[in-house]
C-alpha cells in the first residue's frame, strides 16, 4: 500500500495530469486532487502549506515534494519508491 498523495492544482493544466498519470502507473490509489481554480480559498490553503503558488504542488503524506518537474526528478533518481512506501520485489524477496 502507498502512502496518501494530495495534487493541488487546475482543470487545464497538463503538468498536473502527467504528474497524476506517473503516480497512478507508480500504483498510487489514495490519491487526492484538490482544484485551486474551483476555490480561491483552496489556493490559498496550497500556498500557506507549499510556499509556492504555481501548480501543481504535490505532497506524499505531509512531505512536499514541489512541482511535477521535482516529482519527475525523484523518479529518475530512484527515489520516488521509497517515498511512496512502495517496496520494490528485490526488498520483498526473502535472501
Amino acid at each position: 500500500m502507498t502512502r496518501m498523495v494530495t495534487i493541488y492544482g487546475t482543470q487545464e493544466c497538463p503538468f498536473c495530469l502527467r504528474a497524476e498519470r506517473l503516480l497512478r502507473t507508480k500504483g498510487v490509489l489514495d490519491l487526492v486532487k484538490i482544484a485551486v481554480d474551483a476555490d480561491p480559498g483552496e489556493r490559498q490553503r496550497m500556498i500557506a502549506r507549499a510556499g509556492r503558488s504555481s501548480v501543481p504542488q504535490i505532497f506524499v503524506g505531509n512531505t512536499h515534494v514541489g512541482g511535477f518537474d521535482d516529482l519527475a526528478a525523484l523518479e529518475r533518481a530512484g527515489l520516488l519508491d521509497d517515498l511512496l512506501g512502495i517496496q520494490s520485489r528485490a526488498k520483498c524477496a526473502a535472501p
